[in-house]
Formats: structure tokens, sequence, C-alpha cells
């Protein structure tokens, strides 16, 4: 099935999905983004926790000076009727805001923070979701340590936003090593993530994951994004009665952990079996792992799932 695009309003074939050469997105990559899973079934459009995806857009947009005028409900609308057109059963979705034209975009008031008001850019791609090789999954896979170093007091870290070049040229280097993903550390030597993918690590049977950016109870800085698969599986942590610890996690604790998996939106959750020569526990997917893993991949196939949002239209 193609690729259906909704850009600024309006359905426009692939081919002609086209955006400014003053866009903000393209001169300075002034943009945010989120990715989900989402499909259809049964009539019904649905995206995977679509509300928690626009709130933390939103919730960025605004702290980044972006927009402070973004409607969340006519954006998670415009998610579902681009699922529905597509028709896709099961898909990934990509929801794209710039500030937009900048040739028409009024500037800032002098000693003001806050943006003036302007159109900025819409895009939401469907596109058939990414079927991973279920060898991923039962065998585990490896990831290897970024050269990249992420800064905590860079305020537009731990953000979606679309300066993502560095991100995805170390994920490229992993690959080139036979590896799924390159974890990256701070600049402190703590852990932050992976480059497309929060992390947790088992150890003494408890969840460990390194604070993320608005962690409740937390006044460090941190460049971590609060993702929402990561969310969502604290929550079912809990519910099992797993304890789970929000802390700086160091090589040490990486390297010496029981367990180690990834998370993100396409995904969901995947087994990390080595971390570059060093192998992790028994060198296969542990018990926490494929039990978390099972509830998540359930929710996602759900319609829905937990907390998504629906339209039959």
């Amino acid at each position: 099935m193609p690729t259906t695009v909704f850009l600024n309003g309006a359905f426009v074939e692939p081919g002609d999905a086209r955006v400014s050469a003053f866009d903000a997105g393209l001169q300075h990559a002034v943009g945010l983004f989120e990715t989900l899973t989402a499909g259809n079934t049964g009539g019904e459009a649905w995206g995977h926790r679509l509300p928690e995806h626009v709130d933390r857009l939103c919730v960025s947009a605004k702290e980044l000076a972006l927009s402070n005028d973004l409607r969340r409900d006519a954006l998670i609308d415009a998610v579902l009727l681009t699922v529905k057109r597509s028709g896709l059963p099961r898909a990934r979705v990509r929801l794209t805001i710039t500030a937009g034209d900048m040739s028409t975009a009024p500037r800032p008031a002098p000693g003001t923070t806050t943006p003036p008001p302007h159109a900025p850019t819409v895009m939401v791609l469907a596109q058939p979701a990414t079927n991973y090789p279920e060898s991923m999954y039962e065998r585990g896979t490896r990831v290897v340590i970024a050269d990249a170093r992420a800064n905590p007091f860079n305020p537009f870290e731990g953000h979606k936003t679309l300066n993502y070049w560095w991100r995805l040229r170390e994920l490229h280097l992993a690959s080139a090593k036979g590896a799924a993903e390159a974890l990256v550390f701070q600049i402190t030597n703590h852990l932050a993530g992976g480059c497309v993918s929060n992390v947790f690590v088992v150890k003494d049977a408890a969840l460990l994951t390194p604070y993320a950016r608005g962690d409740e109870g937390s006044s460090l800085p941190s460049p971590v994004l609060p993702g929402i698969t990561r969310a969502a599986l604290l929550d079912m942590a809990a519910e099992l009665g797993i304890q789970a610890q929000r802390r700086m996690i160091t090589i040490d604790d990486l390297l010496g952990a029981e367990e180690i998996f990834l998370t993100n939106s396409s995904w969901g959750v995947l087994p990390v079996v080595a971390v570059e020569r060093e192998t992790i526990g028994a060198g296969s997917p542990g018990p926490v792992t494929r039990r978390l893993r099972e509830l998540v991949e359930r929710e996602m196939s759900a319609p829905g799932g937990s907390d998504g949002a629906r339209a039959a239209r």
C-alpha cells in the first residue's frame, strides 16, 4: 500500500508533498516529530498511545518556543484521519511540526521570548509498519557504545527535535559493526539511552533506567527523551510488582546487568544480549525482558492500546 500524506490540512499525493524552500525545518531544523504504531481494526482507525505522543510534542513546542498555539485535538484527528485513509492494518505514523515558512513569519517583538503567531507546517505520514525478524527478539541483539555524548545542560536534549543527524550517523556506524543500536552516554559518563531508544537494565530482578526529562521526583537536568513506550513499560512493571528505579547508570551497571533491553514505538521491547564484545547475563533474552515484551506487544497490537485514540471515520 502506498504512503498516505496529510500536509497542512489536506491530503496530497506523496510526489506532491512539498514544503517551502524557506520552511524553518529545512532551513534551520526548527521542528519536532513523533513516530508511533497505528492501524485499522474493525472499521476503526487507532493510534497506540496517540494522546501521549501529541501531548509530548505540544509540551516541547511550548518549552522550545516553536509554538504556543498547537491544537491538540486537531492533531489527534489529523493522525487518525490519515491512518483511516491509508487503510493499513498496521502502520508506522510520523507526525512532523515545523515553525513554517520563515519568509512570511513575523519576527518576535524586541525584548520578548514569546513566539509571534504564525502558521506552522503540519505533516502526517502513514506507511506500512516495518516487520522486524522474530530472530531479533528470540536471540536478542548486540549494541555498541556511541562516540557522541549527550549534554544534560543543552535545553534541546530530551526533546524529539528534527536535529537527528548525529544520532543517525551513530546508528549507521553501529550497523556497519553488525549492531542494532548505539548507546549514548552523557558528558558525565552516565548512560543516556540509545540513538533511537530508551534503555532498561535488569539487576537483582529490578528495573533500572536513566532519569528522563521531566521525570517526577528528579531535580536533575536530563538529556533523555521521556519515551512513550518507556512510560507504558514502567506502568506495566508497577502492575506486575516489579521494582523500577530511575537513576544515574554507569558503564559498570550496564556491563554487570542480568538483562538489558531497549524500547521505542517501533521495536516495542528489544532484548540486548551483548554490549560491544561483552556478553550480558546468559547471552540470551531473560525472563523479565520476555514478560514485558509480551505485554507491550499485546498492547501495541490492540486497537488503540491501553490509552490510545480511536476514530470510527
